[in-house]
């Protein structure tokens, strides 16, 4: 069994900086692809960033050059470092893990990882007020 907290949200202003993290917890294996995804309201859920197991990240065009994944393997924590942000980054921010042989490619996990698959955190809301 896997379960993943996030934390690390907040409410900042346009053009501030917030860190997300989401602790992992449960068994590991060789492949994986863990991510970060976001739900503004009366949207659709937008994959935003991902890493796999390779170390390969991937980015939505929307987030590219303002936001970095990163997983600290050693304390099981996976991060989203958000610069440069706007009102439009407002949402729930959910991370999510696909932890087994077939786990997806970075890219892939962006647009096919859905929420009957893998292990998916509660969220923490991010809120830029222009």
């Amino acid at each position: 069994q896997v379960h993943l907290v996030e934390s690390g949200g907040g409410s900042v202003q346009a053009g501030g900086s917030l860190r997300l993290s989401c602790a992992y917890h449960g068994y590991r294996f060789a492949t994986y692809s863990m991510g970060w995804f976001r739900q503004a309201s009366g949207k659709e859920r937008e994959g935003i960033a991902a890493i796999d197991s390779d170390g390969t990240s991937s980015y939505a065009d929307s987030v590219k050059g303002r936001f970095t994944i990163a997983l600290d393997e050693d304390k099981n924590i996976l991060y989203l470092q958000m610069t440069s942000l706007k009102p439009e980054d407002t949402a729930m921010y959910y991370c999510a893990a696909d932890i087994s042989p077939t786990a997806f490619e970075a890219y892939r996990f962006l647009t096919e990882m859905t929420h009957d698959l893998g292990y998916w955190g509660q969220g923490t809301q991010v809120t830029v007020s222009s």
